[in-house]
C-alpha cells in the first residue's frame, strides 16, 4: 500500500494469480467489482485480455479503478511517423542473420526506436507474431499501448523504467517484461541508452509451459514472476496517447494522465521475470535434451504441442554428456528461429553473433554450429565443462516469419552468412570406421 502516492517500485510474486494492490487505503471495492458508488469516488473498468466466455483457467481480466475512465479521449488521427522498417520484403528462404542495430544519433524514444524485423501475421489475424528490435536514446514523454498483441521485451542495453496503468517496472538486461495487449505505459530511460528486443504476440496469452514428465519443479519457476503494486499519476496536463493498431500508430491529446488507475484485482496484469533464475535441465548421461527444455514462456495453439510462440533461453550451464558432440546438433525444423544475444557468446558460432545482433532459421532451413565450432566439439577431450557468462534467446513459432523490407535491405544484413559453414569438411571414410 502506497500512503502518500510517491513512485513506488515494489512487486508482489506469482505467475498467473489474482493480484491485488491499491495505492490509497480502501479503494479497492469489497465484495463487488462495479459498485454504484467506487470508493473515493474513482471509476470502475473492466481490462479485459481473452473473450468473456473462455473457461476461467484461460481468462485474463483485471479491474480497474481509476481517476477517469479510459473511454474519455477525442478522436484518434494517424500519425505522419509511423514504425520504422516498412511493409514485408521479398520472400526468401535463406538463413539471414544481423550485426546490431545502431543507437541513433537524432533524439529517438522507445516507440521511433522501433524497426520491424520479420512477421508471419497481420495485425487483424488473432494467431502469429511481429518481431522488432528497438534503440532509444530519450525517455518517452507520450503514453502508448499496442492494441495489435501483447509485447515481450527483451533489453540488450541500458535499463528501463516502465510506467504502466498498474504500476511501474524496473528491467535491465537479463530480465524480460511483459505487457498485455491494449495495457498504457510509458518507458523511460535509466541510462544514456537503450537497446533491446521486442515480440509482439497476437495469438493467445503468454504462460509458462506445463512440465509434464519434469515433475513439479524445474525451468521458470512461478513465484519468480513480479507484477508491480498500484501506482496512479494525477496529472491535469496535456499528454499524447499514442496507440498501434493493425500496424499502424494513431495518437490522441488528453488533458490528463492516462496512468491513473489508484487500485486494481485481477490477472491481466504488466510483470517481469529474471533470465538469472531459470532453472536449466540437461542431460547428465548423453545426448541432448530438444531445446524446448529451455522455454521460459509459450503462446499455445490449438494444436498441443505446436506454439504460436516459444520464448526459450540459452543461459550459463554445465555440459557433462559422455560420447556426445555437445553444441547445438546439426538440424532442420518444421518451426521458425529468431535468435537474439544478450550477453557474451552463443555457443554454436565462433563469431559474428554479437550482442544486440539477430539470426533468422525459416521452417526447413539447414543451420547448426558453424565450421570452427564443429571442429573445436569434435577434437575436444570431453569432461565436464560450464557455458558461462553468455545469454542468448529465440522467438520460435510454428509460422513461417517474413522479413520487413527494412531487415533485407539494411546494412546490418550480413551478406557473407552462409560462409560459417563454407569450410566444413568431408571427412567420410567408407574403408575405416
Amino acid at each position: 500500500m502506497n500512503l502518500d502516492n510517491t513512485p513506488v517500485l515494489d512487486y508482489q510474486s506469482g505467475f498467473g494469480n489474482e493480484f491485488a494492490s491499491e495505492a490509497l487505503p480502501g479503494a479497492l471495492p469489497v465484495g463487488q467489482n462495479s459498485p454504484q458508488k467506487a470508493p473515493y469516488g474513482l471509476y470502475a473498468e473492466l481490462f479485459s485480455g481473452t473473450a468473456f466466455t473462455m473457461a476461467r483457467s484461460e481468462q485474463r481480466r483485471t479491474w480497474l479503478y481509476r481517476i477517469r475512465p479510459s473511454a474519455l479521449h477525442p478522436r484518434f488521427e494517424r500519425l505522419e511517423r509511423q514504425l520504422a522498417g516498412g511493409p514485408p520484403g521479398a520472400v526468401t528462404p535463406n538463413r539471414l542473420r544481423w550485426s546490431p542495430q545502431p543507437i541513433p544519433s537524432e533524439p529517438t524514444d522507445f516507440i521511433d526506436g522501433w524497426v520491424a524485423m520479420a512477421a508471419n501475421s497481420a495485425g487483424e489475424k488473432p494467431a502469429g507474431i511481429s518481431i522488432h528490435t528497438y534503440c532509444a536514446n530519450r525517455s518517452m514523454e507520450r503514453v502508448f499501448f499496442s492494441a495489435d498483441g501483447e509485447l515481450l521485451l527483451v533489453p540488450e542495453q541500458g535499463r528501463l523504467r516502465i510506467v504502466t496503468e498498474l504500476g511501474v517496472l524496473e528491467v535491465e538486461p537479463l530480465e524480460i517484461a511483459v505487457l498485455p495487449r491494449g495495457l498504457k505505459f510509458r518507458v523511460e530511460l535509466l541510462d544514456g541508452q537503450a537497446r533491446g528486443y521486442l515480440a509482439e504476440n497476437h495469438g493467445a496469452p503468454l504462460r509458462i509451459p506445463d512440465l509434464g514428465p519434469i515433475g513439479s519443479n524445474g525451468l521458470a519457476n512461478p513465484r519468480d514472476f513480479l507484477a508491480p503494486v498500484a501506482h496512479y499519476e494525477e496529472v491535469d496536463a496535456p499528454v499524447q496517447l499514442v496507440q498501434k493498431f493493425l500496424g499502424e500508430l494513431w495518437g490522441c491529446e488528453l488533458k490528463h494522465s492516462p496512468l491513473d488507475v489508484v487500485a486494481w484485482h485481477g490477472n491481466n496484469v504488466p510483470y517481469k521475470y529474471d533470465l538469472r533464475r531459470f532453472n536449466t535441465i540437461g542431460t547428465v548421461s548423453f545426448d541432448h535434451p530438444d531445446p524446448s527444455i529451455f522455454t521460459v514462456l509459450t503462446s499455445p495453439t490449438s494444436v498441443p504441442g505446436m506454439a504460436n510462440l516459444d520464448f526459450v533461453i540459452f543461459p550459463p550451464r554445465w555440459m557433462v554428456a559422455e560420447n556426445t558432440f555437445r553444441p547445438p546438433w546439426f538440424h532442420r525444423n518444421l518451426m521458425n528461429e529468431f535468435m537474439g544475444l544478450i550477453k557474451g557468446e552463443y555457443d554454436a558460432k565462433a563469431d559474428g553473433f554479437l550482442p544486440g545482433g539477430a539470426s533468422l532459421h525459416s521452417c526447413m532451413s539447414a543451420h547448426g554450429p558453424d565450421a570452427e565450432t564443429c571442429g573445436k566439439a569434435i577434437a575436444v577431450e570431453l569432461a565436464p565443462n560450464k557455458i558461462d557468462n553468455t545469454m542468448a534467446f529465440m522467438f520460435e513459432t510454428s509460422q513461417v516469419l517474413r522479413p520487413s523490407r527494412h531487415a533485407l535491405e539494411c546494412p546490418q544484413l550480413q551478406a557473407d552468412y552462409d560462409s560459417c559453414w563454407a569450410s566444413l569438411p568431408s571427412t567420410f571414410t567408407p574403408n575405416r570406421r
